[in-house]
């Protein structure tokens, strides 16, 4: 069984920052996260997609702020279950915790923070007959590495910001692009969709409105799309494609956590937002975009700043009746549990007597 102080359910950005918050308090925390790399969503989703709020960043990419984060938390040496799901949660006699994942991995902490983003995601997809049939084989409903699609032929379906953020990055990656969108408004930022409709003037976008992809055609791999257009005059359009990848969204879905009695409130979880994110459960907590309150923005320094509240509550709980008194790190410094220390540099004061 592997025991912690803190065990954290989701290892996106939110999960990952409350390691560095606990291991200035001395916590140990151990990670469980059903994807196989840290990251959540930024590395899972859109790994190559800039950020822009993220304080003091301009824009980063999301892979790099994982990257950041990773970094960062190192010296606190974290342990990390991935690629299982957490399962189960037993409340044992003490107050402490056992959590199961689904592939029988047993953790046992005090504390658990679930920090699991919006939960596992399922993408949308079209009505098309054989659609499955192609996935992994020319279809995909998420774009990790936009190199995969280097001088092929690329037909996107959606008219949001995901459709078309891609269409028009991938113009100057693809050697063909073409756009289909059910209706003729999108749904995305103005800047974008006058951007795709520029680009469609001079060829590098070819853009379908009114139309939806209806079938799919190739043997062992997608050799072809057909688009059928709303207007019954214009029929049908075959479109060769290497690649098909339908961008309706991705549903979130809370799993099994949703079944640990936990006070649920539209797909999001319920939690004391007064004080410190715990849910109706004492010892659970909840942060990130999993959670809700009056209030709440879904928006990753949020969770920031979430984790290092509850990360103060769990010290108490942890340690009833031990006094914490914060330090800056400006003042107090890093100290990391391999060793290794952070602080800067104290200045000198030379007296000089006459």
């Amino acid at each position: 069984m592997i025991k912690t102080d803190i065990l954290i359910i989701g290892a996106g950005p939110t999960g990952l920052f409350t390691v560095f918050e606990a291991g200035l308090l001395k916590l140990k925390t151990h990670l469980i996260d059903a994807l196989p790399q840290p990251g959540g969503q930024c590395s899972e989703i859109y790994p190559k997609k800039p950020i822009y709020d993220i304080p003091a960043f301009p824009e980063i990419l999301a892979g790099e702020l994982v990257k950041n984060l990773m970094q960062q938390i190192q010296p606190f040496e974290p342990g990390f279950t991935l690629g299982e799901r957490a399962e189960t949660l037993d409340k044992l006699d003490d107050g402490s915790f056992v959590v199961t994942t689904n592939k029988g991995t047993k953790h046992h902490a005090p504390v658990v923070v679930i920090a699991g983003g919006l939960g596992s995601f399922e993408p949308r997809k079209p009505l098309i007959p054989n659609l499955v049939d192609f996935e992994d084989k020319g279809v995909a409903y998420i774009i990790k590495d936009p190199e995969v699609y280097r001088d092929k032929k690329v037909v996107i379906s959606g008219g949001g910001d995901s459709a078309l953020d891609w269409a028009i990055f991938l113009s100057d990656v693809a050697a063909e692009v073409s756009l289909v969108h059910r209706r003729n408004e999108f749904r995305g930022a103005l800047d974008s969709v006058e951007k795709a409709a520029d680009l469609a003037k001079l060829g590098k976008i070819k853009l379908f409105t009114e139309a939806e992809v209806v079938k799919l055609y190739g043997d062992d791999n997608l050799e072809a799309v057909v688009v059928k257009h709303n207007d019954e005059a214009k029929g049908e359009t075959y479109v060769e494609a290497d690649n098909f990848i339908p961008l309706f969204g991705l549903s979130p879905k809370l799993g099994p956590i949703g079944d640990w009695g936990l006070e649920i409130e539209k797909n999001a979880i319920k939690v004391n937002n007064a004080y410190d994110y715990q849910t109706n459960i004492p010892g659970v907590y909840a942060i990130g975009d999993v959670n809700t309150y009056p209030g709440k923005l879904k928006l990753i320094l949020s969770g920031f700043h979430e984790a290092a509240v509850m990360c103060q509550s769990a010290y108490q709980l942890i340690n009833p009746g031990k006094r914490y008194v914060m330090k800056y790190t400006t003042v107090g410094g890093v100290e990391g549990f391999d060793g290794s220390k952070k602080e800067a540099k104290k200045e000198v004061v030379q007296s000089i007597l006459a």
